[in-house]
């Protein structure tokens, strides 16, 4: 059962959580590609309806909603090898990554966060995580990464956010989460945690606050201020 921290009225912030995908860069069209090849490959329907459905969803649960439209069954052996290969087409993918794929705003936040003297943490779902913020080059802004491979249940559990925050030595009330996902969103309020939600394709429900995109992400946002 998933644990949840009621948030105390008026915490001041004082650490921030940041996703990845689709809040720092934007690696969802690598995982559409990615996952387009697998489902061509073993002949399952696939398309953005879908593709939207796995936003902040693990590999495995990911694939097991493409799998939702295949005519036959597979064994959790063949599930995970293919998970493996799907992971194996977006590595790929990922190599063309570089600091000019932050997205807009994410430089000028993060340092002004730094400026402030706010801790920074990533959790994502995404076991890359790691590889990709080094190709970004910002893996030194953060004091703590946590990824699908340290967790044991996905967003819309907790469980990452939480994992950060201990890491940070934080208590949860005084994080703020910024996500684009409505699982991330979701996730974060069951942490006891301020919400930011990034909305690039509608209102996200449940955020303490929101942004039409990354560029208008302010500290101040962040911190309720």
């Amino acid at each position: 059962m998933s644990s949840c921290v009621k948030t105390p009225v008026h915490s001041p912030i004082r650490y921030a959580i940041f996703d990845l995908d689709g809040v720092i860069t934007d690696t969802a069209k690598f995982h559409y590609l990615a996952w387009k090849r697998l489902a061509d490959e073993i002949g399952v329907p696939f398309d953005e309806d879908v593709n939207e459905r796995l936003r902040g969803v693990d590999r495995l649960a990911s694939l097991r909603i493409v799998l939702e439209r295949s005519p036959r069954t597979y064994s959790a052996e063949e599930q995970q090898a293919l998970a493996e290969r799907k992971n194996g087409y977006y590595r790929e993918l990922i190599q063309t990554i570089t600091p000019a794929d932050l997205l807009p705003g994410i430089p000028e936040l993060l340092q002004a966060l730094r400026e402030r003297g706010i801790p920074m943490a990533l959790a994502s779902a995404s076991k890359n995580a790691p590889d990709v913020i080094t190709r970004l080059g910002i893996s030194g802004w953060f004091s703590a990464v946590v990824d699908a491979a340290k967790i044991t249940r996905g967003k819309p559990d907790p469980e990452i956010f939480l994992a950060a925050a201990k890491l940070l030595d934080a208590p949860p009330q005084q994080c703020v989460v910024v996500e684009d996902a409505q699982a991330g969103i979701d996730a974060a309020k069951r942490a006891g945690m301020r919400a930011v939600a990034v909305n690039w394709r509608g209102r996200l429900e449940g955020a303490d606050a929101s942004s039409q995109g990354t560029q208008g992400l302010t500290v101040d946002m962040l911190l309720g201020t």
